[in-house]
């Protein structure tokens, strides 16, 4: 169920387009009953289909290249989720846990007609990817998770079973974020002048450097897409007696993803039990067992003051508490595949797209 796969790292700029015949990557919008959803398609619509779902501070715009790649035995949808992209900007309720943009992709889905598709999620869409198998488990032919959110979310838990670290959710949320971050995204920022400009923190923290993708440029663009606020990024903040001083609000896109709020591990209890395919990289500082980002992580590093110590806020083991989930999925009749690509981090399919296809198209085909 593990594997490791490596990779030559030259520390180069590598062009990320496929080398397959050229594809049409098509911009469309669908008006569903929850609201206005953009999306891109790629390939013939009477091909298997898979839904591509981006992550936090993103859009569909990340899965273009890999759309490419398999066009030739695959239909690619991905869509804006909301409050990203081009997509309605419809307000996120954090306290559905990310039900809310799960229930968007698959009323886009009965609307397109799917039936059965293949799900892929990255990060935060990897979390979205996990409510929709809850959801509809039925309609779901596989998954793969990439580097995804915890089943527990992201903050606010101590343990690999998601234990809370204090009932309001503290430390997690959308007081957990520079201020400065958060103005310079609303800003549209575009500059290197300061290590939290959303350029700088996309090179630094999406991607293992040097590596920089050649499509720096249109990646920003989705990043900076974002509908920054209390309904998008990053939410509303609630006062906490518990350390930091801060708790999970009721709105947002970060609130969402609070342990609070967010629980995943009902994905164990789902039948049937489609075939699952976790991909990470092993340099990834967003996504850790010491994230560079979370909350407790930096109190414990001494970068946040007052932190109550390792009984109370111990840094959030997220990569073991996913293992724990799937390894709980598999005993309980599902399977799963875990597989590391060396060198890489938060995002695999951009920083090392040829070993990501062949995991995809091995696991898709097998």
């Amino acid at each position: 169920m593990f594997g490791t796969v490596s990779f030559d790292r030259t520390g180069e700029r590598r062009p990320t387009t496929s080398k397959a015949a050229p594809a049409v990557i098509v911009s469309s919008r669908r008006s569903t009953s929850r609201l206005d959803i953009a999306f891109r398609t790629c390939g013939r619509a009477d091909m298997p289909a898979i839904m591509f779902v981006h992550g936090n501070l993103s859009s569909s715009i990340f899965w273009e290249d890999i759309m490419t790649a398999v066009q030739g035995d695959y239909y690619s949808i991905a869509p804006d989720l909301r409050g990203f992209g081009a997509t309605q900007a419809m307000p996120v309720d954090a306290r559905l846990g990310l039900d809310d943009m799960a229930l968007d992709l698959l009323g886009l889905a009965d609307d397109l007609g799917l039936g059965r598709f293949h799900l892929v999620g990255h990060s935060m869409g990897g979390g979205v990817a996990m409510k929709m198998l809850i959801r509809k488990p039925r309609s779901i032919e596989s998954v793969t998770l990439v580097d995804p959110v915890s089943p527990f979310g992201y903050g606010g838990s101590r343990d690999v079973t998601g234990t809370p670290c204090y009932p309001d959710g503290a430390p997690a949320g959308a007081g957990m974020v520079n201020p400065e971050f958060v103005t310079r995204l609303r800003d549209g920022d575009r500059s290197r002048s300061s290590p939290l400009s959303p350029r700088c923190v996309m090179e630094n923290l999406y991607f293992n450097p040097p590596f920089v993708p050649d499509r720096i440029e249109a990646l920003l663009d989705g990043m900076l897409e974002a509908r920054v606020g209390e309904d998008g990024y990053p939410g509303d903040v609630l006062a906490s007696e518990n350390w930091p001083g801060s708790a999970p609000g009721e709105r947002g896109v970060l609130n969402a993803m609070s342990r609070r709020y967010f629980d995943a591990s009902g994905i164990t209890e789902v039948d049937p039990k489609p075939p699952l395919l976790w991909v990470r990289g092993d340099s990834d500082q967003i996504v850790a067992d010491g994230a560079a980002l979370e909350i407790a992580n930096l109190g414990a590093l001494g970068q946040v003051p007052g932190w109550p110590g390792m009984d109370r806020c111990p840094p959030q083991p997220m990569v073991q508490q996913t293992r724990a989930v799937l390894e709980e999925y598999a005993r309980r009749g599902g399977s799963f595949r875990e597989c590391v690509l060396e060198g890489v981090g938060h995002t695999p399919f951009i920083e090392a797209p040829e070993a990501f296809n062949r995991l995809l198209a091995g696991f898709l085909g097998a």
